[in-house]
């Protein structure tokens, strides 16, 4: 456990930041998941799709993922959805 007042508080400012950001991550797999179930039943495909990048594009600026890692999931999804509709 900390002594120092001020790494007290970090620890309990990083503590909340660790709980926001898994909630978002959770959402990231959430709308990827309904997005890929969307396109491989036909129906609602686009709307999940869009959600689902929205989502990423989200994360990235709210310093949740990195830039590199948004493009990288967007550009994954975005393949893997083609591929399911080709």
């Amino acid at each position: 456990m900390a002594n120092i007042k001020s790494q007290i508080k970090r620890n309990l400012q990083n503590e909340k930041r660790r709980l926001r950001n898994r909630t978002v991550r959770a959402e990231l797999r959430t709308r990827t998941k309904a997005a890929v179930a969307a396109a491989e039943s036909g129906e609602g495909g686009a709307e999940e799709l869009v959600a689902a990048m929205h989502r990423i594009d989200t994360a990235a600026a709210k310093g949740v993922i990195h830039s590199n890692a948004a493009a990288r999931q967007k550009s994954r999804l975005q393949r893997r959805i083609n591929s399911l509709n080709a």
